[in-house]
């Protein structure tokens, strides 16, 4: 079965408070987003790689594989206004019709080769895949009101990324009119009426934010 990833890029990155927006900060010398391509294409060496990105950043994107002699063959996608229409725009560009392809934040590198694995294979017998983590802190809902209850924790999980779908069916659901509450693909998805199919992530799978995540992000790349 074939395979694709659609590595979602297309944010500025304010709030790095830099003027490189972050997916090209380095991280042990080179740049986030080629670190996210290497494990991609290290757990599926056959996979087609699609990088999403805004469409301004093209030319400083390529001068960053040529200094940086990045060999990995991939995709440049122009990203859109939201990332909803930058994931439809990554969908579009898949080469093939029937297969699997997995949906990754750009600035997540340190997702395991395993949990990429695991996606696929979830996804080609259940339709989709969802990477999730467990809470390790105690947490309330809060009200209009301003009151809080507590919740037990054991019933929620922290979404990642991969999530991983079935081609036909991810293609179909972002055929839908774009709304307020699709924070991420499974909702998409999960709009057509379909469920999701969750999969353990790995917690160092961070989204890398902030001036703080770049640091532990360094730590990381460091016990590699």
């Amino acid at each position: 079965m074939k395979k694709a990833a659609i590595l979602v890029a297309g944010g500025k990155g304010t709030r790095m408070g830099g003027p490189v927006s972050k997916q090209y900060l380095p991280i042990a010398g080179k740049p986030i987003l080629m670190h996210t391509l290497e494990v991609f294409s290290k757990a599926e060496p056959e996979i087609e790689l699609i990088l999403v990105l805004p469409e301004m950043d093209f030319g400083l994107w390529q001068e960053l594989v040529e200094k940086h002699h990045f060999s990995i063959a991939h995709h440049i996608v122009a990203g859109g206004n939201s990332r909803f229409q930058s994931v439809k725009n990554g969908l579009k560009a898949v080469s093939f019709n029937s297969g699997l392809v997995a949906i990754h934040d750009g600035v997540r590198p340190f997702v395991k080769e395993s949990v990429i694995q695991d996606s696929f294979q979830e996804a080609a017998q259940k339709g989709s895949a969802i990477a999730v983590v467990s809470l390790k802190d105690s947490i309330r809902k809060l009200t209009d009101d301003g009151k809080s209850f507590y919740q037990e924790r054991q019933y929620f999980r922290l979404v990642q990324t991969p999530q991983t779908f079935q081609l036909e069916k991810i293609r179909k659901a972002f055929e839908t009119t774009e709304l307020p509450q699709f924070t991420d693909d499974a909702t998409v998805y999960e709009h057509q009426g379909w469920q999701v199919s969750l999969i353990p992530g790995n917690p160092e799978n961070i989204k890398i934010t902030t001036p703080e995540d770049m640091d532990y992000a360094e730590f990381l790349a460091s016990k590699k």
